[in-house]
């Protein structure tokens, strides 16, 4: 199971917690990247590491999946550019549009049932 996970210094650096080694690739639009490390750390956990390609950073969403097998077991998400600004601008939009909707349903709630 992955338990966590950050990227520093162009890296993804993984902790994965298992009884044998892991058998796991990681995969960026259905192709699997090289370079993935698997360091023993004892007590069944395990240290992934892995190079991020400078080829794959550009504009928008990356999502690199980690898959044991056909299996998706965990995923890391890479997120930049100026485009990302309107699509956080839009989703933030949405989201306080739905707040408005539920504040005002529950608002007629409470004066329909005297609360």
């Amino acid at each position: 199971m992955l338990e966590g996970s950050r990227i520093a210094a162009g890296r993804w650096e993984g902790l994965w917690t298992g009884t044998a080694e892991p058998g796991l690739r990681v995969m960026h639009q259905e192709r699997e990247l090289p370079g993935l490390a698997c360091e023993a750390l004892g007590g069944g956990r395990w240290r992934l590491s892995l190079p991020i390609p400078v080829e794959l950073l550009s504009d928008g969403v990356q999502t690199f999946l980690l898959r044991a097998g056909d299996d998706t077991v965990g995923h890391f998400t890479l997120v930049s550019g100026q485009p990302l600004e309107a699509d956080l601008r839009a989703e933030l939009d949405l989201l306080r549009a739905e707040l408005d909707l539920l504040k005002r349903a529950f608002r007629r709630h409470c004066v329909e049932t005297g609360a």
